[in-house]
């Protein structure tokens, strides 16, 4: 196999430079082949860990707000509107922090702002813990939601642009199952050591691990892909021959050609340079705009419940806090069992067909619990825990789906863009279910709200367009 199709000679310096032939674009097509064919290795499980980590404690303090509530409710006087203020300011800040980071990636690359974010919300979390009011929390948690909302876009990018064409969704989503496994610990977490040991033990948790983490992602490679945009060829031939050696099968590389010497810089054409307002130019408009949908439909229901359920179970439903916060974490173990079926069957099924048929069983369970279901709280768990588990899985799905239909120039922006939809619905679904508790609607109301929303969701799901076994660079022509 060659490695480049660039040619090198020697320079009376002893540093030797591309020949006059050199063809940046051939060598860039070259080094993207040489990626595709490496097996998974335990290279690729590493680095799908250690970034798995920062996105597994950006779930739990995300989610943990939820659990720390039904205590601080009574003990600093709060109303349901401020509950939804409280939960929404975070993604607010997640909102910022979706733009500020996906812009930084695109010029600074993947890996130092996923890191940045990692940092921020890790220090955040811990000031949480010593917050003494509802407004101090109030500022801290907005604060926090900066780094939240910075890093899963981030993370997402770098991931979906290390996988290979086939089998992308399975990897993909092996990784971001650490999501709603982080959703699922922080419930077990907070149903067991929150009546224990009080609610800053979730804010510590969420923040000391943060830092080490931060750390650890500083020494993964950056994104060959990345490079590539960036005209940093050498960089990228380096990554891709670490990648080369670290596979298990070491014959599907010629190890014994030397590396090709490439020029540390190329030019990069200016259509290299991705813009925001390519997102809505006419080859991507269509394809942004339904992403934007799938995104706000599936974080409004999933986001809305997730926050909620456990304050429910104690205003509504009065159920004692540790039953009330063990009935809550049900959701995310239904969570994880349907992304990891999600996970198997992802590249057979497609990504439009499972989206498909998870918002319209998912229209179907939240109406049913809109139409009365919601009455008795055994059926409430039971349809609650089914709803958000399907919704669930279409929320680890568009984390795949919304890089793979952007190029590399514009593919963090264009992500982060997307998530700053799912901080918007997030923000407005916990506050309009305050809004409606406060007002008297019922749960019943704010059930058939969400039914609506999922059927908007199941409309846009049937636009989508395939990207299953496809090349990142088939899908972006």
């Amino acid at each position: 196999m060659s490695v480049v199709s660039a040619t090198s000679r020697p320079e009376a310096s002893g540093v030797s430079s591309p020949s006059p032939a050199f063809d940046a674009e051939q060598v860039a097509a070259d080094l993207i082949a040489r990626m595709e064919q490496v097996p998974t290795s335990r290279w690729f499980v590493v680095a799908r860990i250690v970034m798995g980590s920062a996105t597994f404690f950006d779930a739990f303090n995300a989610l943990s707000i939820a659990f720390v509530l039904p205590i601080l409710v009574p003990l600093w006087h709060i109303t349901p509107p401020e509950i939804g203020i409280l939960i929404g300011a975070s993604y607010v800040g997640q909102i910022i922090g979706a733009l500020a980071f996906s812009w930084g990636a695109e010029r600074y690359g993947r890996i130092p702002c996923a890191a940045a974010a990692t940092a921020i919300y890790a220090v955040m979390s811990l000031a949480c813990a010593a917050a003494w009011s509802f407004n101090i929390l109030l500022v801290l948690r907005l604060i926090q939601g900066i780094g939240v909302g910075g890093e899963m876009p981030v993370a997402a990018t770098y991931i979906s642009e290390l996988s290979r064409a086939r089998g992308r969704g399975r990897f993909f989503l092996l990784y971001e199952m650490i999501f709603p496994i982080g959703l699922m610990v922080t419930g077990q977490v907070g149903a067991w050591l929150v009546p224990l040991m009080g609610w800053q033990i979730m804010f510590l948790i969420g923040g000391i691990p943060g830092l080490v983490i931060a750390v650890m992602l500083l020494r993964l490679p950056e994104s060959p892909r990345w490079l590539i945009g960036k005209g940093r060829l050498a960089a990228a031939e380096a990554v891709v021959r670490r990648l080369e050696a670290a596979s298990d099968k070491s014959g599907a590389v010629d190890v014994a050609l030397p590396a090709a010497v490439l020029p540390a810089q190329v030019e990069v054409p200016a259509r290299s340079r991705g813009k925001w307002s390519e997102l809505l130019s006419p080859a991507y408009r269509a394809r942004t705009l339904i992403a934007w949908v799938l995104w706000a439909s599936a974080f409004l229901v999933a986001n809305g419940l997730n926050n909620w359920m456990p304050t429910l179970y104690t205003t509504v439903y009065h159920l004692a806090l540790p039953q009330a916060l063990r009935a809550a974490s049900l959701t995310n173990v239904a969570q994880v069992c349907l992304v990891l079926i999600c996970a198997l069957v992802i590249d057979r099924t497609g990504r439009k067909y499972w989206m498909m048929g998870a918002f319209g069983l998912g229209a179907v369970t939240l109406g049913i619990l809109g139409l009365g279901g919601a009455q008795d709280v055994s059926w409430f768990i039971v349809l609650s825990t089914i709803s958000y588990g399907l919704i669930g899985s279409i929320a680890a799905v568009v984390y795949l789906y919304t890089p793979e239909i952007y190029p590399t120039r514009m593919r963090a922006v264009g992500t982060g863009v997307a998530t700053s939809w799912l901080r918007v619905a997030s923000a407005i679904g916990p506050a309009l279910i305050g809004f409606m508790l406060g007002k008297g609607g019922g749960v019943d109301a704010v059930f058939l709200m969400f039914a609506i929303v999922a059927i908007v969701g199941l409309i846009a799901a049937t636009r989508m367009i395939e990207t299953r076994n496809l090349r990142l660079e088939e899908i972006s022509r």
